[in-house]
């Protein structure tokens, strides 16, 4: 082989080597946002549950999960004031094994009903939700530690992150948020179990915390802001502080949503959820979307 040719086929192996490399350095794509739907408070009223589920296109007329690999997050108080507790406890608990088979999620959390029923406390209890559980003491023995819905409701989340997003039922304050999100869980349970400080079980733990939603901007946001680095989260959802109006409410800038809107009868019926994509925040209506802002 004379000189010229073979180093035209040097050069071509050289260049072929160069590409392969550089293919190879690529970066992988990050995955893909999922879509992430969040509901608020439904307060023992199944029938609103299953409206404002079928409005966001993840169950079908019978309440079968059709929301492929969407993720739903349930912000708590499943539970009191309503009249089927049960009926929205094992909903959520069904929906969450129908989502896991497709490929989907669903989060229900903790919110401060569900802990006040586990620590015995029925003042918002209806007559009618303690008749679906069959009496008083069918309804005391579904809440035991040993119960299926007692056990259930013991392991949930009180605190989840999704795609930069973290879900409360009433909001973390800095110093629980330097815990983390399953921090904040994991101290939630063993409190509720007796086995740790019960103070993060009260008015300012993140089952019961308003003054993201009460306080004026500039303080709440200050305060928003450190929690929300803690949590390396961009923004935060909350339930719990209901909305008069029926309507999702955004604060700082988009950094805080408020998602009780009063889905249940009990306040009203404001069917409502939240709709996240790509970081794109929308609120679903019956009428149609509306955008959010975004921080």
């Amino acid at each position: 082989m004379t000189r010229r040719p073979l180093a035209l086929l040097l050069l071509a192996l050289v260049h072929l080597s160069s590409a392969s490399c550089a293919r190879a350095r690529q970066p992988e794509a990050p995955p893909p946002s999922p879509r992430v739907v969040a509901v608020g408070d439904l307060h023992g009223d199944v029938e609103a549950a299953l409206a404002v589920l079928a409005m966001a296109g993840l169950v079908d007329d019978s309440g079968a999960w059709i929301g492929g690999d969407t993720v739903l997050v349930q912000t708590g108080d499943t539970t009191d004031r309503g009249p089927r507790s049960l009926g929205v406890m094992e909903l959520m608990r069904r929906l969450q094994a129908e989502a896991a088979a497709a490929g989907g999620e669903v989060h229900a959390l903790l919110g401060n009903h569900e802990a006040m029923n586990l620590k015995g406390d029925w003042r918002y209890v209806s007559e009618a939700d303690v008749a679906e559980f069959g009496g008083l003491d069918a309804r005391k023995a579904a809440f035991a530690a040993d119960a299926p819905i007692g056990a259930w409701l013991r392991a949930a989340d009180t605190a989840v992150v999704v795609d930069g997003v973290v879900f409360v039922h009433g909001g973390i304050r800095p110093q629980w948020a330097a815990l983390g999100a399953p921090g904040i869980s994991k101290a939630v349970q063993a409190a509720l179990a007796g086995q740790a400080s019960p103070e993060i079980l009260g008015d300012e733990g993140p089952l019961w915390y308003r003054g993201y939603a009460l306080a004026p901007e500039p303080v709440a946001c200050a305060e928003l802001g450190e929690a929300l680095v803690a949590l390396s989260a961009r923004r935060m959802v909350v339930g719990h502080s209901t909305r008069k109006d029926g309507r999702i409410a955004s604060r700082c800038g988009g950094q805080l949503l408020l998602i009780d809107t009063g889905i249940s009868a009990h306040y009203g019926g404001h069917r409502a959820a939240l709709e996240i994509r790509q970081n794109d925040a929308k609120a679903l209506y019956p009428e149609g979307p509306v955008d959010l802002p975004d921080p």
